[in-house]
């Protein structure tokens, strides 16, 4: 579960977030990624007022607190405190009044102060709450940027996948994760994957260990995250297997119910698996761009044999 404490220790320094009150309230769970500004609440209509929101307070609010008495402020605030109330935000370094400070404190509720405007503020906090509100799961593989492309590599434990994301970065491709690969759902159905803090950099390589790639290679072969363009599986070549040879059906998986390309890649020894990822990574952009291989041959092909029993014909 989300808490604001969470959404401090994260984002805490680039909001210019500055705690004023209810220290006790960190660990409140913030049950929605929603912001809102109280608005019509503080004119104590609080029929539509979303309690489990977390609340910005900007320069109109502030201002308006300011024209009324001391009693007249406790009266409007108090309806808009919640239990289910994550936390306060006040924008642009605004002095929170005394009654909201006091309010805050009595119910343990977080008070803070940011740096930036309002409007800023409530997109970035919204953006940073959809975030960590998005759909997520874990997988097992490696993730490379090849030819701009965001390539997933999976298979069995031992079928070369490390060793095959060595040879991409050697070829100047950049590594995202390896091993353990988080993937999140964005807006658009976009699937955004990343690695773990832990491992960031790092491959495990059976016969040699532990590598730190920026290290070996220089921080441009590595990056943060990227948007997961296609997915595939390494496996040992199976002889009773069945593989495609002609890739006129674009075969799919799901993750987190958006659907990827998919490519089976048996491997043997003889065939340069850096290179076969390479060229799927590069048929994906053609097809992309409106260019499919395998359907301009079978298109050429059935000409061909339209062709010559129109010739057998006459």
């Amino acid at each position: 579960m989300y808490k604001v404490a969470d959404l401090v220790a994260e984002h805490g320094e680039p909001l210019g977030l500055e705690l004023v009150a209810g220290k006790e309230g960190l660990k409140r769970k913030i049950l929605v990624p929603e912001v809102h500004r109280p608005g019509l609440g503080l004119a104590n209509f609080t029929k539509s007022h979303a309690v489990k929101r977390l609340l910005i307070f900007g320069k109109v609010e502030i201002e308006y607190l300011r024209d009324l008495t001391s009693e007249e402020r406790f009266y409007r605030l108090k309806p808009l405190l919640s239990p289910k109330t994550p936390a306060i935000v006040v924008a642009r370094r605004y002095r929170p009044p005394k009654e909201l400070v006091t309010l805050c404190e009595e119910n343990h509720l977080p008070l803070f102060r940011g740096s930036m405007t309002t409007m800023k503020l409530l997109k970035k906090l919204t953006g940073h709450l959809s975030e960590a509100f998005a759909p997520s799961v874990s997988c097992h593989g490696s993730l490379l940027e090849v030819f701009g492309m965001g390539v997933l590599i999976q298979g069995a434990s031992g079928v070369g996948k490390s060793e095959a994301a060595l040879g991409l970065i050697e070829r100047g491709h950049r590594l995202i994760s390896d091993d353990i690969v988080k993937i999140k759902r964005g807006e658009g159905n976009v699937l955004e994957g990343r690695g773990v803090e832990l491992t960031r950099h790092h491959m495990e390589i059976r016969g040699i260990g532990i590598i730190n790639v920026a290290n070996l290679y220089g921080i441009v072969c590595v990056r943060e995250k990227i948007n997961l363009d296609i997915v595939v599986k390494l496996e040992v070549w199976d002889d009773t297997h069945f593989y495609d040879r002609v890739g006129l059906e674009d075969k799919t998986i799901d993750i987190l119910d958006s659907k990827l390309p998919f490519h089976l890649l048996p491997v043997k020894p003889g065939r340069d698996v850096v290179l076969l990822l390479e060229t799927i990574a590069l048929n994906h952009r053609l097809k992309q761009m409106g260019y499919h291989s395998a359907k301009e041959f079978s298109n050429k092909l059935l000409k061909t044999i339209a062709r010559k029993k129109d010739g057998k014909k006459r």
